[in-house]
């Protein structure tokens, strides 16, 4: 299936590139000054790596890969190389993309070896008959199509681990807190900020077409192999040119039991609501069940939202004029 461009022949589309990564108990009093200058610094470096394919003429799925590697190599985020540890001590990693003007899409879950996750998922949509790969077959596939492989130490960082350890210590006084009531209660921002940091991309390019792609290492402490929102098409990721490109971030079982990027999709194709009031309908059905989270929206005309209902999202845009926009807190 093809799906119509948007612009017609001979015309150019305004450019556009919205990145996010990651929502949650984000706020002044707890992200210090040097910190949120390096976070800055990041998010404007994705954001400049894919305006500059896009102001090339390149395609918005290639400003996605672009923004999103930029992100993946950063220690910063929930991605690549800032990714976080399940409780097996493993390095575990999901991502997805979707072409808004074919409606293909490829995914990865669970994979180990992968520096660029969101180049396997493309390679997936590129390069195979399948929409996702998971485990040590998603890692054999990226290595026959001669992506980057790493050891798995190269994505440990010792903030990350640090994480995992407090984590388990925090699930350990959980346990014993019925015998001992006297135990202290882990801090709630810890414990629902255990999952934040997953990045994300939509763009717009000069021929019209939209693209979205996600990236995330899951939870801290997660067990049985579980897999989120991220790698899930419709749920943390979505792209159609007749409608809008999502990228999702915040609570993975939520996201997807409301198809919350779909979901999204559907209400400005089907409904035609504008597009804020159709991100927020999403981010408030997934409110209802106990998720929360942020979503970044972009349409085939430019316009873009960058919504959330948590204290913060680290987010940005950059459109034609090429003056990148970030923000974090509320």
């Amino acid at each position: 299936m093809t799906v119509q461009t948007n612009t017609p022949s001979g015309e150019t589309s305004p450019i556009r590139l919205v990145i996010h990564g990651g929502a949650g108990t984000i706020t002044r009093a707890r992200l210090k000054a040097e910190r949120e200058h390096a976070y800055t610094q990041v998010l404007e470096q994705s954001l400049t790596a894919g305006y500059s394919v896009l102001a090339a003429g390149g395609s918005s799925i290639d400003a996605v890969i672009a923004a999103i590697v930029v992100m993946e190599d950063s220690p910063l985020f929930n991605a690549g190389k800032g990714a976080v540890f399940s409780n097996a001590g493993r390095i575990e990693l999901d991502a997805s993309i979707m072409d808004g003007s074919t409606l293909m899409a490829g995914s990865v879950a669970g994979v180990t070896t992968i520096r660029n996750p969101i180049r396997a998922a493309h390679a997936v949509m590129t390069q195979s008959p399948h929409v996702m790969l998971i485990g040590h077959g998603a890692d054999a596939f990226a290595a026959e199509k001669g992506l980057e492989i790493v050891d798995p130490s190269y994505f440990h960082t010792e903030f990350r681990w640090n994480q995992l350890q407090k984590a388990i210590t925090q699930e350990r006084l959980l346990q014993d807190h019925d015998a001992l009531s006297d135990t202290p209660q882990p801090d709630a921002d810890e414990k629902t900020d255990k999952k934040r940091g997953t990045v994300g991309a939509v763009a717009l390019d000069r021929r019209g077409n939209l693209a979205a792609g996600t990236s995330t290492g899951g939870l801290t402490n997660k067990r049985f192999g579980r897999v989120g929102d991220s790698p899930i098409i419709g749920a943390g990721t979505y792209a159609d040119n007749r409608s809008v490109a999502v990228s999702a971030t915040g609570s993975g079982e939520m996201f997807i039991r409301t198809c919350a990027a779909f979901n999204t999709a559907a209400q400005m194709r089907l409904l035609h609501l504008p597009i804020i009031e159709a991100a927020d309908n999403a981010l408030a059905e997934v409110a209802a069940i106990g998720g929360d989270g942020g979503l970044i929206v972009l349409d085939a005309k430019g316009n873009y939202a960058m919504r959330f209902n948590t204290r913060g999202m680290f987010r940005g845009t950059i459109g034609s004029d090429g003056i990148a926009r970030v923000e974090i807190f509320e």
